[in-house]
């Protein structure tokens, strides 16, 4: 029998604060159709105050051993994927695991991670992707070993920022193995990078006199003329990153297609996207779907029930496409099962492609649906910019690794706040927690000598 890679099991956490997108949009006098319909946002989640992208890791970290009953001692690396790491030199990864150490020790020990290999992976919303495929090769190379990779990410934006409403947060664990339970991946992996500025995180040049006035006390006790400073929120050009986002999906399609010969309309049963909002993901493969049916020499089917090319204008032809039946039931057949849990939680950044994975797994559980040997295709897409495509195959066990996550059921069962407790918990003007109950939270940011900014959770 021929050795296979890929998920064994996956978990996840999701902050127990959300925000309904219909608040937010009256607040900002949008329509709430406009999100709701046009990019399928229903709400978004929110980090209370004693929650990082550290805590959120832990949180799924813990969850996925506990809920099945994985010895850490026998995992032999934790690689975590982010954009908002809480340190600029020591990986968020070790904040995550030094604390899920701590919950284990009494069943396993202290240090039950104490050989494993640790660190972050840092490529926008494509980092937690890279590290699975490090990991994937290193257990290819000796298939007793196992691996887990962490996506956890706080997407925030700019109060009243065309990206506000795309915000969200949570992470997910997935666990490496041969012979995997859940998923099996092919080794052909399509890549295309360009070097571009569509959304960053720069350092931010302050003068001491600037830090000053906006009352930082601990900074500006520094000697230093000018501070270098990173914001939370991204320095972002909307249009032009889903022009960039296509551009490498579709640069990232054509090299696999250079290694493995593959008809996507009819070989990939699912598309999974990283998903910035719900509806990204059919918005922009669109463009390349009208491509597929020109090759396939199908364009005459789409052109009896909208017209040809040249009878309008080309924008008016597209979005006549974008509703024709056709393109809608690729996007019900293919797409839109992976859409329900963005819908329902925001960007989650690195962690959003696999939560689109995991929405597919429990829609089909839900709807007993059988997707057992189902083709799924990954477009994951990081910018500055570099996409990576890839494909796995559900493996029989699927349903026997998921039936405990009740991912819908738990989502329904957040606490909502209203929208004058989101602007303050978003302008960090809130002092204690929020939401009652947590499973790990950061507990402590030390102000000792020595030890300045290292946090503490419990």
């Amino acid at each position: 029998m021929e050795t296979t890679f890929g998920i064994d099991a996956i978990d996840y956490y999701v902050p127990q604060l959300v925000l309904p997108i219909e608040k937010l949009a009256i607040a900002r006098d949008i329509i709430p159709a406009k999100l709701e319909k046009g990019l399928g946002l229903k709400s978004m989640a929110l980090v209370d105050v004693n929650e990082d992208a550290a805590s959120m890791a832990a949180n799924a970290l813990l969850n996925l051993i506990e809920n099945n009953n994985i010895d850490p001692t026998t995992i032999g690396r934790v690689y975590l994927g982010t954009e908002s790491a809480v340190d600029g030199s020591k990986p968020t990864a070790t904040y995550a695991l030094g604390t899920v150490e701590q919950k284990l020790s009494d069943k396993y020990g202290e240090r039950c991670f104490k050989h494993c290999d640790v660190v972050d992976l840092t490529f926008a919303c494509v980092g937690a992707v890279d590290a699975m495929e490090n990991c994937l090769d290193w257990v290819r190379a000796k298939p007793s070993r196992k691996a887990i990779v962490i996506a956890s990410d706080i997407a925030k934006y700019e109060l009243a920022s065309s990206g506000e409403y795309t915000q969200g947060a949570g992470a997910v664990a997935v666990l490496i193995t041969s012979n995997p339970k859940i998923l099996t991946f092919s080794d052909t992996i399509g890549v295309s990078m360009e070097h571009v500025g569509d959304f960053f995180k720069p350092r931010r040049s302050v003068s001491n006199n600037e830090l000053q006035s906006l009352s930082v006390q601990e900074i500006t006790k520094s000697s230093k003329e000018r501070m270098e400073l990173f914001f939370e929120e991204p320095v972002f050009d909307g249009y032009y990153s889903n022009e960039c986002y296509q551009n490498r999906i579709h640069e990232a399609l054509e090299h696999f297609q250079t290694q493995k010969e593959v008809d996507f309309l009819t070989d990939w049963d699912y598309f999974v996207f990283h998903l910035p909002y719900a509806y990204q993901g059919r918005r922009m493969i669109l463009d390349i779907w009208l491509q597929w049916l020109a090759q396939k020499g199908l364009m005459s089917t789409l052109e009896t029930e909208i017209g040809a090319k040249d009878s309008m204008e080309h924008k008016d032809w597209k979005r006549a496409a974008s509703k024709s039946s056709l393109y809608r039931q690729f996007v019900n057949d293919k797409i839109a099962d992976g859409e329900v849990a963005s819908g329902e939680i925001g960007n989650m950044y690195t962690a959003s492609i696999f939560m689109s994975l995991l929405s597919v797994l429990q829609v089909s559980l839900e709807n007993d649906k059988a997707i057992t040997g189902k083709t799924i295709g990954f477009l994951s897409y990081g910018s500055g910019s570099k996409s990576k495509v890839f494909e796995g195959t559900v493996s029989p066990e699927w349903k026997s690794r998921i039936k405990h996550l009740n991912l819908f059921k738990n989502l329904e069962g957040r606490q909502e706040i209203d929208f004058d407790t989101y602007e303050k918990l978003h302008n960090a003007s809130i002092a204690n927690p929020v939401a009652l109950e947590k499973q790990i939270v950061l507990s402590e940011i030390s102000n000792e000598a020595n030890k300045e900014g290292f946090r503490y959770y419990n």
